[in-house]
Protein backbone atom coordinates (compact mmCIF):
# COMPACT_ATOMS: atom_id res chain seq x y z
CA UNK A 1 0.00 0.00 0.00
CA UNK A 2 2.76 2.44 0.19
CA UNK A 3 4.08 1.79 -3.09
CA UNK A 4 0.69 2.75 -4.50
CA UNK A 5 0.22 5.84 -1.90
CA UNK A 6 4.22 7.13 -3.43
CA UNK A 7 3.33 6.43 -6.79
CA UNK A 8 -0.50 8.22 -6.59
CA UNK A 9 1.69 11.07 -5.22
CA UNK A 10 3.93 11.61 -7.80
CA UNK A 11 1.95 10.98 -10.59
CA UNK A 12 -1.28 13.13 -8.87
CA UNK A 13 1.42 15.97 -9.19
CA UNK A 14 3.20 15.23 -12.71
CA UNK A 15 -0.40 14.74 -14.14
CA UNK A 16 -1.31 18.56 -12.67
CA UNK A 17 1.80 19.93 -13.31
CA UNK A 18 2.12 18.29 -16.95
CA UNK A 19 -1.38 19.59 -17.25
CA UNK A 20 -0.35 22.94 -16.99
CA UNK A 21 1.94 23.53 -19.34
CA UNK A 22 -0.72 22.22 -21.93
CA UNK A 23 -3.13 24.77 -20.96
CA UNK A 24 -1.28 27.90 -20.33
CA UNK A 25 -1.30 29.82 -23.70
CA UNK A 26 1.57 31.97 -22.49
CA UNK A 27 3.81 29.00 -23.24
CA UNK A 28 3.58 28.63 -27.48
CA UNK A 29 6.87 26.76 -27.81
CA UNK A 30 6.24 23.43 -29.24
CA UNK A 31 8.83 22.07 -26.51
CA UNK A 32 7.11 22.87 -23.64
CA UNK A 33 3.87 21.47 -24.95
CA UNK A 34 5.97 18.12 -25.38
CA UNK A 35 7.12 18.57 -21.86
CA UNK A 36 3.57 18.92 -21.03
CA UNK A 37 2.08 15.96 -22.55
CA UNK A 38 5.11 13.99 -21.32
CA UNK A 39 4.21 14.90 -17.95
CA UNK A 40 0.76 14.04 -18.10
CA UNK A 41 1.29 10.38 -19.45
CA UNK A 42 4.11 10.19 -16.82
CA UNK A 43 1.97 10.83 -14.19
CA UNK A 44 -0.86 8.89 -15.70
CA UNK A 45 1.43 5.72 -15.89
CA UNK A 46 2.45 6.17 -12.43
CA UNK A 47 -0.84 6.22 -11.37
CA UNK A 48 -1.49 2.96 -12.84
CA UNK A 49 1.50 1.41 -12.33
CA UNK A 50 2.28 1.27 -15.81
CA UNK A 51 6.70 1.00 -17.30
CA UNK A 52 7.36 2.57 -13.78
CA UNK A 53 10.60 3.05 -14.21
CA UNK A 54 10.87 4.57 -17.33
CA UNK A 55 7.57 7.07 -16.05
CA UNK A 56 9.21 8.14 -12.82
CA UNK A 57 12.38 8.86 -14.58
CA UNK A 58 10.95 10.91 -16.97
CA UNK A 59 8.95 12.54 -14.34
CA UNK A 60 12.19 12.90 -12.65
CA UNK A 61 14.04 14.83 -15.19
CA UNK A 62 10.84 17.37 -15.76
CA UNK A 63 10.62 17.86 -12.05
CA UNK A 64 14.48 18.67 -12.20
CA UNK A 65 14.15 20.87 -15.55
CA UNK A 66 12.00 23.06 -13.18
CA UNK A 67 14.05 22.88 -10.20
CA UNK A 68 16.36 24.16 -12.28
CA UNK A 69 14.20 26.52 -14.48
CA UNK A 70 15.23 24.94 -17.84
CA UNK A 71 11.92 25.29 -18.81
CA UNK A 72 9.71 28.32 -18.52
CA UNK A 73 7.26 28.24 -15.52
CA UNK A 74 3.69 28.49 -16.30
CA UNK A 75 1.55 31.53 -14.68
CA UNK A 76 -0.43 28.98 -12.16
CA UNK A 77 3.04 26.73 -10.97
CA UNK A 78 2.17 24.26 -8.53
CA UNK A 79 5.76 23.72 -7.84
CA UNK A 80 6.22 27.38 -5.50
CA UNK A 81 9.66 26.48 -4.50
CA UNK A 82 12.74 24.62 -4.78
CA UNK A 83 12.10 22.45 -1.71
CA UNK A 84 8.58 20.65 -2.95
CA UNK A 85 9.98 20.15 -6.72
CA UNK A 86 12.88 18.13 -4.70
CA UNK A 87 10.50 16.18 -2.81
CA UNK A 88 9.18 14.82 -5.83
CA UNK A 89 12.52 14.12 -7.48
CA UNK A 90 13.62 12.27 -4.22
CA UNK A 91 10.08 10.75 -4.36
CA UNK A 92 10.19 9.67 -7.93
CA UNK A 93 13.99 8.24 -7.67
CA UNK A 94 12.74 6.23 -4.86
CA UNK A 95 9.70 4.69 -7.25
CA UNK A 96 12.14 4.09 -9.83
CA UNK A 97 14.69 2.03 -7.00
CA UNK A 98 11.33 0.26 -5.28
CA UNK A 99 9.76 -0.75 -8.27
CA UNK A 100 6.23 -0.72 -9.07
CA UNK A 101 4.44 -3.21 -6.15
CA UNK A 102 2.33 -5.20 -6.19
CA UNK A 103 -0.86 -3.43 -6.57
CA UNK A 104 0.03 -1.95 -10.32
CA UNK A 105 -0.53 -2.98 -13.88
CA UNK A 106 3.08 -3.92 -14.28
CA UNK A 107 2.65 -6.88 -11.71
CA UNK A 108 -0.47 -7.62 -13.44
CA UNK A 109 1.46 -8.14 -17.09
CA UNK A 110 4.57 -9.29 -16.13
CA UNK A 111 4.03 -11.38 -12.72
CA UNK A 112 5.85 -10.70 -9.87
CA UNK A 113 9.54 -11.76 -8.69
CA UNK A 114 10.32 -13.53 -6.15
CA UNK A 115 13.90 -14.29 -4.92
CA UNK A 116 14.97 -17.19 -3.97
CA UNK A 117 18.62 -17.29 -2.68
CA UNK A 118 19.94 -21.42 -2.51
CA UNK A 119 21.50 -22.20 0.57
CA UNK A 120 25.01 -23.08 0.46
CA UNK A 121 26.45 -26.08 2.18
CA UNK A 122 29.84 -26.13 3.48
CA UNK A 123 31.89 -28.28 3.26
CA UNK A 124 34.18 -29.33 6.24
CA UNK A 125 37.70 -29.24 5.24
Amino acid sequence: MGLLLLRAAVGVTAFIEGGVYLTDPAIPAFWMRLLGLLGVLGGISLMIGFLTPVAAVLVALGATGAAFSWFPSPVPRSFDTTLATIFVIVMTVAVVFLGPGSLSLDARLFGRREIIIPRTSRSSE
